[in-house]
């Protein structure tokens, strides 16, 4: 390639390596679903995920459009929703009732404008190899129930699964399942603390990852690692300029959403946690070059 055809090229790399910084309302539970959406949104977030606990409990008192209005009236975007149902790729649960819960929170958040809905694989008991074939079984009737309402469902693994834990046995499953409204997402905390090598990221596919989780982890001994440890992007040890740097090659352009448990942070004023995390999180989106 001539120096001339490589200028020409590079904004089109660069536009598709770009990636928006978010906020998982679980990062500002206490706050609730109104405030902490407004806080978010005077610290300059302009994308967010919402989560089915804290609409529940705005829904006591008021409605879904006035939900809709919250987002709208600060200029948010909701990328993407947990739709709080902790059973739902775990073969061996009744998957008829599984799914009709399912399908009320897909009519819920497709009427807030999501086109994204995500689940953890959260499985404690002892698991075989026919429970995978059965939860890509599993996975094309979730994906038919997403497809009616225009989302796309995903899978997020999770450390300490029994079933689905690490990045390669999501994208087995996943594409076991072949289902165009279902795809595999990341959580850094899940992906770095858990039982995966950098290495694995290239066994991604362009364009398969659906959505990510941004997060840090301390210092410290892996076995000691829990949701409350997780720590604002940059304040750890992973490595997440090589993590976004595989993700923008491999095609991912979509957002990362912080996701916080610790009480320091749940319970820390929306508005001064969110522009904590938006100095922090882009400075290394713009280290990774993704920003």
């Amino acid at each position: 390639m001539t120096p001339l055809a490589a200028l020409a090229v590079r904004p089109a790399l660069d536009a598709a390596a770009s990636m928006t910084l978010a906020i998982h309302q679980q990062t500002s539970t206490p706050a609730g679903y109104k405030r902490s959406l407004e806080g978010w949104a005077k610290a300059g977030i302009r994308h967010v995920e919402l989560t089915a606990n804290l609409l529940d409990d705005f829904l006591k008192t008021d409605s879904l459009p006035a939900a809709s209005r919250v987002l709208s009236d600060n200029g948010l975007t909701p990328v993407s929703a947990a739709c709080g149902i902790f059973a739902l790729w775990d073969p061996g649960t009744n998957q008829a009732t599984v799914l009709d819960n399912f399908r009320k929170r897909c009519e819920q958040f497709a009427s807030l404008g999501l086109k994204r809905i995500y689940a953890p694989s959260v499985v404690n008991r002892k698991v075989t190899e026919d429970d995978y074939k059965a939860a890509a079984e599993n996975m094309r009737a979730v994906g038919d129930v997403a497809k009616q309402f225009g989302l796309t469902v995903m899978i997020e693994f999770t450390r300490t699964s029994t079933m689905i834990a690490t990045l390669p046995t999501s994208l087995n499953v996943t594409r076991a399942a072949a289902h165009p409204n279902v795809a595999p997402m990341i959580d850094c905390y899940h992906f770095w603390s858990g039982n995966n090598k950098l290495e694995d990221l290239d066994l991604i596919k362009p364009g398969e990852i659906g959505h990510m989780h941004f997060q840090d982890v301390p210092s410290m001994p892996r076995e000691l690692l829990d949701n409350t440890t997780r720590a604002i992007p940059g304040d750890g040890i992973s490595p997440l300029t090589a993590i976004l740097g595989k993700l923008a090659a491999k095609g991912y352009a979509g957002s990362l959403s912080v996701e916080l448990f610790l009480p320091k942070f749940t319970q820390a004023d929306p508005f001064e946690l969110a522009a904590e995390i938006k100095r922090k999180g882009e400075a290394v989106m713009r280290q990774a070059r993704v920003l």
